[in-house]
């Protein structure tokens, strides 16, 4: 009897680690390559997953960690939120780290998965297929 449990044990860490092995690992982006939120030209909902952010040149895809369909609607419809660690270092930055969210107005906020720089092709492609958009004239000011 004692060859069960430890047969349990062993599927149990099997599976943990085929799920692991499922999940990307992200990485933040460096400090400087961050999305500044005050910033934000504009901004674009491409899917419940997905958003897209200009600042001045620089162009990037949001990634969330679950759907966030209310995201864009309402005013203001994107606010982008640092983690607790990130607003000590200098809050009006998105790296793509944990604790990072983006809200809506009446919405809940949703953690962010991670953030990319993409090129202006790709801003562009994407940008056609969203279902909703907003200027950084609806953002609040700085704090």
């Amino acid at each position: 009897m004692k060859r069960l449990p430890s047969l349990l044990l062993f599927a149990a860490c099997g599976c943990a680690t085929a799920f692991a092995a499922d999940v990307p690992a992200h990485k933040p982006l460096p400090y400087a390559q961050c999305i500044q939120t005050d910033k934000i030209n504009e901004w674009h909902i491409v899917d419940k997953r997905t958003a897209l952010v200009r600042t001045g040149p620089y162009r990037y895809a949001v990634h969330l960690k679950a759907d966030c369909p209310r995201l864009g609607i309402g005013v203001p419809g994107f606010l982008l939120h640092a983690s607790e660690s990130g607003k000590v270092a200098g809050g009006n930055r998105i790296c793509g780290d944990l604790g990072e969210t983006v809200a809506a107005r009446d919405q809940p906020p949703c953690a962010i998965s991670s953030v990319e720089p993409i090129d202006e092709a790709s801003f562009e492609r994407m940008r056609k297929h969203a279902a909703r958009h907003g200027s950084g004239a609806e953002m609040p000011p700085a704090r």
